[in-house]
């Protein structure tokens, strides 16, 4: 669903192509680049230090739409956002070959963390007021810092991590804790704490092991799932955007993954639009809000198949009992 806004917009699409990459003025092999995944992967680029990427661009508008229409001044530009940096890097995309808009981004490695987000935005004076928004990529690209295939869609990422001196400062509050979720960046994910339980980290990658091991694993992987897919559920419905009367609108990304795949146990039997408005309401308004916490919990623990991993380890507990006796 488009967001709604009270003066003319663009019904055509705005679509943008990433032509090539030069990493420090060399050609990036086109294997890290997929336009049907809309992500380019910089990990492993061949070059370990580099210190930019130059992304060459394409991007077509509805021309025939914006020569007749109440627009004026009408500028295309290219955004690079990362919300991890709190960096963004906006150029503007001239007129290329035939009715295409093409220009050059630079990637600053410095500014960037892990994934950026490479959006085309198109502004216009539209009844007097300049740089009104009236068009925009529906789906962005990925530039990706850490992967080394370029996949759009990524299971949420886990990074071990010292929460007592390593150089995340922002962990060190949380370093009796044995894992935190973060999910405020444009993929969810898990820190597990390297210094807070001796031992854990071991139990957790190993396979196999005493029943003792296995029953540890199960449980620490079921506790970690759900407490990572419930605040993946309330990331995702804070700060909804709305249209005019009201309705709130689905997000994009992993938000809306989640949404949906949640939104079934949390409110049964009810669309997802039906749902999410439901949803929007008790969280904005208060009523009913405390109560369907229970749900999200329940919904919660059935994405990360918490039945299933407490019956394997218990039974795999009582068959030691059994041996033992």
């Amino acid at each position: 669903m488009r967001p709604v806004f009270p003066y003319s917009t663009l019904l055509g699409d705005v679509i943008c192509d990433v032509l090539s990459v030069r990493i420090d003025g060399k050609p990036l092999p086109y294997t890290k680049v997929s336009p049907s995944e809309r992500v380019v992967a910089l990990h492993e680029s061949g070059r370990a230090g580099w210190e930019e990427a130059v992304l060459d661009l394409d991007a077509r508008l509805p021309e025939e739409e914006l020569r007749n229409g109440p627009w004026q001044d009408v500028t295309c530009l290219a955004v690079l956002t990362e919300k991890a940096t709190n960096s963004r890097t906006t150029v503007r995309l001239a007129a290329g070959p035939g009715e295409s808009r093409r220009g050059s981004i630079t990637l600053s490695r410095v500014s960037h963390l892990r994934r950026a987000t490479l959006s085309v935005l198109v502004v216009a004076t539209v009844d007097g007021v300049a740089g009104r928004l009236i068009g925009a990529t529906e789906q962005d690209w990925y530039i990706d810092l850490q992967e080394a295939t370029p996949v759009r869609q990524r299971d949420v990422e886990v990074v071990e991590e010292d929460f007592r001196d390593g150089p995340l400062t922002w962990l060190r509050q949380f370093q009796d804790a044995p894992w935190v979720v973060e999910t405020s960046d444009d993929m969810p994910r898990v820190y597990l704490n390297k210094t807070s339980i001796q031992g854990l980290l071991g139990v957790l990658h190993g396979r196999g092991g005493s029943p003792a091991e296995r029953v540890i694993r199960e449980l620490a992987a079921s506790q970690t799932a759900q407490e990572a897919w419930s605040a993946m559920f309330h990331t995702a419905i804070s700060n909804l955007d709305v249209d005019d009367d009201g309705t709130p609108v689905m997000p994009t990304g992993w938000r809306e993954a989640v949404l949906r795949a949640m939104l079934p146990d949390v409110l049964p039997g009810r669309e997802p639009t039906d749902a999410l408005f439901e949803i929007n309401e008790r969280r904005t308004k208060g009523f009913g809000w405390s109560e369907l916490q229970t749900y999200i919990q329940y919904a919660a623990g059935r994405r990360a198949k918490l039945t299933k991993k407490l019956t394997t380890a218990v039974r795999a507990t009582d068959r030691s009992e059994r041996k033992a006796d």
